[in-house]
Formats: C-alpha cells, structure tokens, sequence
C-alpha cells in the first residue's frame, strides 16, 4: 500500500485543519505552518517543556514547519522568488545590507555595546544558531518518511474514537421545531489477507443504534455531511435500542457473512506453497539430524524448527480483521 504525492498533502492539510494549526503561508508545492499545541505534543518530542508548561502555566510557544509535498516545485518556487527578490530596485547597489557595518548617526540594536566589549577581551563571537519556536523547519514529506509516519501515529491515536453531529445549519437554529437525530456506531475494518502474497481491504460499516439497520456503505452517508463536536441548537437525539457493544457485535457478525461468501482459492494455493516449502526444508534438514554429535544435533534441531516456523508465519494462510477507528455520528432522521 501506498501513497501519491496528491493524497500525502490531502491528508497533511486535513491534520492540520482538524488540529488548528495556523497556515502562515501555501503553495500547491508546501505549506508552513504554526502548530498548535495539540500538534506541537504530537510532533515535536518535547516532554520537557510541555511539562514546565503544564507545571508553571505560562502561554506556550509552539514550533514552525514547512512541510514540502513536491521537492523539485517547491526548489524552483524558490528560485523564482530568489530572481524576482534580485531584480527589486536597491537590492545590490549602495543600500545597507543584512549583517552589514552600523552606520553613523543609527541606533544601536540593544545589546550590541556589550557584544564589543565582549569582542575586544575574547575576540569575535559567533551568532547564536536560531532554536525553539522562532526557527522553521523544513521538512520533505515522502510515504515512508520518518515525519509523514509521527502524522499517522498521531491522527490515528487522536481520531481512534471520535463523538461527532451533523451540523444542521443555521436555518435549523431560526426554526420553531428541534430536528431529530439518530445515532448510528461507524466501525472502519481493516481486513488483511496473508500469506506470501498479501492483500487488504478497508471496510466503513454503521449500524443504526435505533433500530439496528446496516449500512455496509457508511462513508457515503457521511460524504458530503458537516460533522461538529458538540451537540447543535435545536436539536434532539432519539434513544438507543442498542447498546454500543451491540452493535459492534452485530457489524462483526456482517462482516463474518460478507468473508463467508469471498473466493478462497488463494487459501488453497498457498497452502500447496506452504506444503512445498516444507518439504523442501525437511529434505534439507533431515539428514543433518542423523549426526551422531549431540550437540550439534541439538543445534541443528533449533535450526530446522525456527526455519519451520518462518515458513509457516510466511505462507500460512490467514486473514486477519483490525479496528481502525470509530465513533458515534449523530445524524438527522429521515422523515
């Protein structure tokens, strides 16, 4: 499984959004960013300073990214910008530049009398590399790399359980009636089909907590649908007929019936590989096992059952169902 440059920045950007961090500036090549503290915890490895800043309670100051979908636009985003920067009025005649010598009759930047003093005793100082919050990291996000999986682990231990409405508008506000709502458990499967070949599948089911109806096509129910935390103006939920293991139980016996009716020819063909493979090891092994040495038979013994297991783990067919996430979705009745 894996991902285009497209579905990296799609999925980046709705972190982001869904995090509250703040766009300081965007390309269709990379956006820079400020993190929100949610972000900031999940990102940048700083148990330290997050817990003086539970500890002292002061405002905290959170890290800047640049997060580049597209390397070679966004180099040459750059160079545009270098050119159109070079070609300004000023730029590289006789106007002051960045670093240069204080002129006459300026003021003094605070603290640079005592950089000379300082000089004149221990000669020129180097400037201080910019750290913390003031510095912009870059960062190349490729499927695979290290920060592109913090993301994932952090979105999905963030967005494991959620507990969302549909957001009714503000007409639904103005009106006189409260519009109903009905809760429905969302459960996204991930089924992996293993053996030296493997094959996954994602699966979004809900279920009705009102009256138990399956909808094995969840996620187009809610495509198009505004989703909130908390509950709207003017709004009422009907009660549950199902408890929330219910429901889950009920999804689990769908998903059963629905893998009662798949091919499972591969099964069977792997298992022939399977069968091959361990023969071909027992031919190899069998034989060494005859040694008169005990102790190197012992060893040899540890060898040919770890190579045993190995094979089985590779080729052995099996399917093996996960939770990726889930919640309850509050959404509106049909009337």
């Amino acid at each position: 499984m894996t991902m285009t440059q497209d579905q990296i920045q799609q999925y980046v950007m709705t972190y982001l959004d869904a995090t509250e961090c703040q766009i300081l500036e965007k390309s269709p090549y990379h956006v820079t960013v400020k993190l929100s503290p949610q972000a900031d915890r999940d990102l940048t490895n700083r148990p330290y300073y997050w817990g003086f800043v539970e500890r002292t309670g002061v405002e905290p100051e959170t890290m800047s990214f640049s997060f580049v979908f597209d390397a070679e636009g966004y180099e040459a985003l750059q160079e545009r910008s270098d050119n159109t920067s070079s070609a300004k009025p000023g730029v590289g005649s006789g106007a002051p530049q960045l670093g240069s010598t204080q002129t006459a009759g300026q003021p003094q930047a605070p603290g640079a009398a005592d950089d000379s003093v300082l000089g004149r005793y221990f000669g020129p100082i180097r400037p201080l590399p910019i750290l913390g919050p003031g510095r912009i990291q870059k960062e190349v996000l490729t499927f695979g790399s290290p920060r592109l999986k913090q993301i994932f682990t952090a979105a999905r231990q963030g967005g494991r359980c959620v507990y969302l409405f549909e957001d009714p508008g503000q007409r639904q506000r103005m009106t006189l009636f409260p519009a109903s709502y009905e809760p429905w458990l969302g459960v996204c499967f991930k089924l992996e089909f293993c053996c030296d070949i493997k094959r996954e599948e994602m699966h979004f089911i809900g279920i009705s907590l009102l009256n138990g109806r399956i909808d094995e096509l969840f996620s187009n129910r809610l495509a198009g649908i505004q989703l909130v935390p908390r509950l709207p103006e003017n709004v009422s939920i009907e009660p549950s007929e199902l408890s929330p293991a219910e429901g889950r139980d009920a999804l689990e016996q769908r998903l059963r019936d629905k893998l009662s009716t798949y091919d499972m020819s591969w099964a069977d063909a792997a298992a022939i590989r399977l069968r091959e493979e361990l023969e071909l090891i027992d031919a190899y092994y069998q034989p060494l096992l005859n040694d008169s040495d005990e102790e190197r038979k012992q060893e040899i013994a540890g060898q040919y059952e770890a190579r045993r297991s190995e094979i089985r783990w590779q080729y052995e067919p099996r399917i093996v169902a996960s939770v990726i996430n889930y919640g309850i979705f509050h959404l509106r009745s049909p009337r």
